[in-house]
């Protein structure tokens, strides 16, 4: 028994070492792999300069690699399968020791702020299947080695810096679907080795630098769906065989120089096209019959080219929501043009459609009156004629008509008063006749009209002095007559007025001095009579007065010299008197004078404008001398001088005797007064705050770069301590060389006199006079703000170089107050003051932050000022004649022209609200090309929330469960769900501020309501 027992003993002891032996030798198989990985990561975060967030935090030695943050591992192995790090502002480069991670399968660093190469390392990864490096600043060209990764799905590499050629060896990539690469710098052309990828569906390569032609190789990839190659300098034709692609979705070659002709086959090849977009290239030929069977067509873009010939049947293509063929050589000048517009009568969600700068003739054809959805037509430059038809009164949802430059005759349809929406109509340069149609007096969204050019007669301004929300109003060239009444001073809000080359008389009325948000004035070749009214200066924006060829006489008023923004002046050829006016040789920025053939006598100046003899003309006026040389006028003579008789001195010294003793006893008199009042009006006077340029200058240490504290566009922002009481203020010191300082002072000074809220930057002072040197000095002086700007704690390092600390970041309700603040200062200006006020320039870094962090709304140097019937807007009136807001903040209506108004505060707001929430700017290199701000957020909301929000928002959240996990699990993770769905709220809003089309725009009094009403929401929760 023992013997057995001390057997099995010795049996059970021998299987027990074998078995530890064994498993000695597994983990000494499975560790190497392990620490591998392990080592890797540890050098993937050495590699990483900047962790802003703290993420990397948990790479160390107390946890095990597989919990670190953004490492995922597979279960069987415990090896490394995603490194997942997008969208946390991480600096640096990435390690060539990513290539050990054998076992990944997906590399997502997106969005984050990597520089240098791609490394070469990553073709090792046999594995790898996701590689997501788009959005960083990564250099170098494309490692070809990539194809070592036999198993890739998708590549995206877009929005970065690469340079070189596409590797020819990425087209062994056969399982690839997605490849996007654009917005970088490559070169060369799309390699034929891509003919291989039977599987890719999409290929977007827009805006490179690719060269050559498009190569013969699409006809095979049978799966694209998504072609992209737009903003390139491609050349050549579009190879036969890629329209054998049955399957393709979206097709995109503009802004190359791809020329050719299409296929007559195009619409039954592409049948499944929904957008095919071949704008600004050199295309000739016809449009093919065939393109009415691609029958998914949403949009159609072909302009501008040099197609010709006439343009087929379109009845087919009723999803059609837009049509671009502008700018071509179509039509034949010939009656039967336009046939094609009646086929769209289909197309029932038609939107936009221009075909101007052809060669359509004959007569616009009634059958238009069925585009019911039409917003924007514009058939301008053509050779139409006939007259316009009746039904387009029925096209109640257009706002932009065009049809300027055709031969258009008759009078203008009254039913165009129907066109309630209408903010932009121009029918200038035809032959109309007749008068304007009362009916347009209706059109109360309507703020861009032009009429120039034709034959149209009667009093037009009485007709229009109800169009309120006019801004560019131009008249010239026509057989208009009458006075101009002094109903036009109802016009504030214009910009832009043209009466030239017409027959209106009477005197200017005096009501011209109302128009303050005037900017062009042309009142040229008219029997316009009297003299200036004096109160033309208080249009203090007149950059242009174009005066000449009328009957105006008398002098010059001398407040004109208010006038500080002019440019252009001419006066000539009418009958003004008297001498030249010392002042418009004060006028810095006046860069063009005709003063020529009027009645003008004594000297000429010889300073400012008048140094430049082709830049002023004082031709014609026979009792003018001096001046500089070049003017060949004759000297002027010194009065002689004869001595006074002794009467006359007598009389003299009498006269200045009594004088004097009056001038004391009214000096004594004023005092008493003085003294008087002076307890009664110290409590007034300490309201505003008195500083002198000298006080100014002490306060500032001379205006030391050490308190500078921020630039503008038209000056400087100090910080200063008043020497009396101590006072910090912040001084804007405008720096009048620049072009626009002086109005952009006027403005401020306009805008900030009269307004008064919690979140608008309170004005102490103001300063205006001269420096040390005598040259003119204007500054306001403010309120200093503690916590500066909202730019300074969205991007510290973009202020101040530094990275934000933790310590400079905004909370998640910090931000949301902020953003209340900011949308109840705009209501205020919008809905409340005096005289609505449109800001004009709101971004970042004009919302300034108290010691309590409550936002304050600054700068109002562009602010635009509106009367009430300005701010009453369906959606579709349009913004600033040469706006000069901020890249980003400004609304698209502006950047075509169109005049200022307050939905382009609205898009601002949105603007910002989308920045404060996902922590980027709208002028990030990310956003190239169609990808905006707007779309990115659009693009992600609400299942990708996450990777678009501001990481130290994330963060936020992220702490906040962690912090008390242990004790309310789930409440927390419910508090989390309703804090993101605040958060989508909030850019919902961003989203429909910011829309393109201003009628899809929020009022912001709404915006008020809804964003008060998440706040609210938000505090029960918590």
């Amino acid at each position: 028994m023992e013997l057995n027992n001390s057997i099995s003993l010795l049996f059970f002891s021998s299987f027990c070492i074998h078995a530890l032996i064994l498993h000695s030798i597994c983990l000494c198989l499975a560790l190497p792999g392990n620490e591998t990985d392990r080592l890797a990561l540890l050098e993937v975060k050495a590699r990483i300069t900047s962790d802003p967030f703290g993420v990397l935090a948990s790479w160390n030695e107390t946890n095990l690699f597989c919990g670190w943050s953004g490492v995922t591992c597979g279960r069987r192995h415990q090896r490394v399968t995603s490194l997942s790090l997008q969208s946390l502002k991480l600096e640096g480069s990435i390690s060539p020791h990513v290539g050990n991670l054998s076992f990944l399968r997906a590399l997502h660093l997106q969005n984050n702020s990597f520089s240098h190469e791609i490394p070469p390392a990553i073709g090792r990864l046999r594995r790898l299947e996701d590689l997501q490096l788009h959005n960083n600043s990564l250099t170098g060209e494309i490692p070809s080695n990539i194809s070592g990764c036999s198993k890739l799905l998708t590549i995206r590499l877009g929005f970065n810096f690469l340079v070189g050629k596409i590797p020819e060896e990425l087209g062994t990539l056969s399982k690839l679907r997605l490849i996007g690469i654009h917005f970088n710098h490559l070169t060369g052309s799309v390699p034929y080795s891509f003919g291989n990828l039977s599987s890719l569906e999409s290929l977007s390569a827009t805006s490179n630098n690719f060269t050559g032609t498009i190569p013969d190789i699409f006809g095979q990839l049978t799966n694209l769906r998504f072609l992209g190659l737009a903003l390139n300098g491609l050349s050549g034709v579009i190879p036969p065989s890629f329209f054998n692609l049955s399957s393709i979705n979206v097709f995109s070659v503009s802004s190359n120089q791809i020329q050719g002709t299409l296929p007559s086959n195009l619409g039954t090849a592409f049948q499944s096209l929904q957008s095919f977009d071949i704008n600004n290239n050199k295309f000739s030929g016809h449009i093919p019959a065939s393109i009415s069977n691609a029958s998914n067509l949403v949009k159609v873009g072909m302009g501008p080219n040099q197609l010709h010939g006439k343009v087929p049947s379109l009845k087919n293509l009723i999803r059609l929501e837009g049509l671009i063929l502008a700018e071509n050589h179509l039509g034949s000048a010939g009656i039967g043009d336009l046939t094609f517009l009646c086929d769209l009568t289909n197309a029932t969600r038609l939107r936009v459609l221009l075909i101007h700068l052809n060669t359509f003739g004959g007569m616009l054809p009634q059958c238009i009156a069925n585009l019911s959805s039409l917003e924007f037509f514009h058939v301008n430059d053509n050779k139409i004629f006939g007259s316009i038809p009746n039904g387009i009164g029925n096209l109640v949802n257009l706002e932009s008509v065009w049809l300027s430059g055709n031969g258009f005759s008759g009078h203008i349809p009254p039913h165009v008063g129907r066109l309630q929406k209408l903010y932009e109509l121009d029918i200038g340069s035809n032959s109309l006749s007749g008068n304007v149609p009362s009916s347009l007096g209706n059109l109360s969204q309507l703020t861009k009209l032009y009429l120039e050019g034709n034959k149209l007669e009667g009093n037009v301004l009485s007709t229009l002095a109800e169009c309120h929300n006019l801004m560019i109003l131009s008249l010239g060239s026509n057989d208009f007559n009458g006075i101009i009444p002094q109903e036009i001073s109802g016009l504030w809000c214009l910009n832009d007025f043209s009466l030239s080359q017409n027959n209106f008389y009477g005197s200017l009325p005096q009501g011209i001095g109302k128009l303050i948000n005037l900017e062009y004035l042309d009142i040229s070749g008219n029997k316009l009579f009297g003299e200036i009214p004096p109160n033309l200066g208080s249009c203090i924006k007149l950059e242009y007065l174009d005066m000449h060829g009328n009957l105006f006489q008398g002098k010059i008023p001398s407040s004109l010299g208010s006038l500080r923004g002019l440019t252009e002046l001419f006066l000539s050829h009418n009958n003004f008197s008297g001498m030249i006016p010392q002042f418009l040789e004060r006028l810095q920025v006046l860069q063009s004078l005709n003063l020529s053939f009027n009645n003008f006598e004594g000297s000429v100046p010889i300073n400012g404008v008048f140094k430049n003899a082709t830049a002023t003309s004082v031709e014609g006026n026979s009792k003018l001398c001096g001046g500089i040389p070049e003017f060949h006028l004759p000297k002027c003579r010194v009065p002689h001088k004869r001595g006074l008789s002794p009467t006359m001195k007598l009389i003299i010294s009498l006269v200045f005797g009594i004088l004097g003793v009056i001038l004391v006893l009214t000096f004594l008199y004023l005092q008493r007064l003085r003294r008087g009042k002076k307890e009664s009006a110290s409590s007034d006077s300490d309201k505003f705050l008195k500083v002198s340029y000298q006080s100014l200058l002490k306060a500032t240490d001379a205006f030391s770069s050490t308190n500078l504290i921020g630039m503008g566009s038209f000056g400087s922002v100090y910080k200063g301590v008043l020497e009396d009481g101590g006072t910090t203020i912040a001084i804007k010191v405008f720096n009048l060389v620049r072009r626009g300082a002086y109005k952009s002072f006027t403005a401020e000074c306009e805008a900030l006199k009269n307004i008064r809220h919690r979140n608008l930057v309170k004005v102490l002072s103001v300063c205006s006079g001269s420096d040390y040197r005598g040259n003119d000095f204007k500054a306001l002086i403010y309120e200093f703000m503690v916590n500066g700007s909202l730019e300074e704690w969205l991007h510290p390092a973009g202020t101040n170089g530094e990275i934000n600390d933790g310590q400079r970041s905004l909370t998640f309700c910090q931000r949301l107050n902020i953003a209340i603040d900011v949308a109840m200062a705009l209501e205020y200006l919008h809905h409340h003051c005096h005289t609505p006020t449109v800001h004009c320039d709101l971004k970042p870094s004009n919302v300034l932050l108290d010691d309590d962090m409550i936002g304050h709304i600054g700068d109002f140097g562009l602010a635009k000022f509106l009367p009430i019937t300005c701010q009453t807007s369906s959606g579709n009136q349009s913004s600033s004649l040469g706006i000069k807001g901020t890249i980003g903040y400004t609304p698209p209506e502006y950047g075509m022209g169109h005049n200022v108004w307050m939905q382009g505060d609205v898009y601002s707001y949105g603007i910002l609200l989308l920045e404060m929430f996902t922590g980027k700017k709208p002028t990030d290199n990310l956003f190239q090309g169609t990808l905006t701000l707007h779309n990115f957020v659009k693009a992600a909301v609400p299942e990708q929330l996450v990777e678009i929000v501001d990481p130290v928002l994330v963060q936020e959240m992220v702490q906040v469960e962690m912090s008390t996990s242990n004790h309310r699990n789930e409440n927390n993770a419910r508090l989390r769900m309703q804090t993101e769905e605040c958060l989508i709220s909030i850019l919902e809003i961003g989203l429909a501020c910011s829309a393109e089309l201003p009628g899809e725009r929020l009022d912001i009094s709404d915006v008020v309501a809804q964003m008060s009403q998440i706040r609210k929401k938000l505090t029960v929760q918590h």
